[in-house]
């Protein structure tokens, strides 16, 4: 068998247009959750938070949706206003139900990673070393601990009933 002929194409739009349709025939909301610093992604800055989106793609919130192999395309609101969407789908990072949570976190794709290694590798060795995590003790040194905790008194409320 040849290279070429072993090598077959992502799984991941397969995977992402499955699960949207098991969802949707479900009657429930398909949500995306997307790593909005990955390139090629467009969706509206002020959307994003801590670098990841939640997209609602459930037909009656979205306007042309297009799943195909290489983007997620469709048009939808954020604050009231139309934004177009587009969305590599290596940054993909997991479908499921709004209502049930029930879904897919996607496994990183093959092909990125092999990317990623290739730029590792493409790196000269004068490069400065990636930083290391260690792992740090949970339980403070002796001397340094304030004793137990109290917690402050609750106060009454503050509203009175007015007749």
């Amino acid at each position: 068998m040849s290279e070429s002929s072993t090598s077959m194409t992502s799984h991941r739009p397969y995977l992402l247009r499955a699960l949207y349709e098991w969802i949707a025939d479900n009657g429930m909301t398909p949500h995306l959750l997307v790593d909005a610093t990955r390139p090629a992604v467009q969706v509206p800055a002020h959307a994003v938070k801590e670098g990841k989106i939640v997209l609602n793609v459930a037909a009656r919130a979205v306007s042309h949706l297009e799943m195909g192999n290489d983007f997620i395309r469709f048009s939808a609101r954020f604050g009231g206003v139309s934004h177009p969407v587009n969305v590599p789908v290596g940054a993909v990072l997991a479908i499921y139900a709004r209502e049930t949570g029930q879904g897919m976190a996607l496994p990183e794709d093959a092909s990125l990673e092999d990317a990623a290694l290739d730029e590792a590798s493409e790196q000269p060795e004068s490069a400065a070393p990636s930083p290391q995590l260690s792992a740090v003790p949970s339980d403070p040194p002796d001397g340094d601990d304030d004793g137990p905790h109290t917690p402050t008194p609750r106060r009454g409320g503050h509203l009175r009933i007015v007749k």
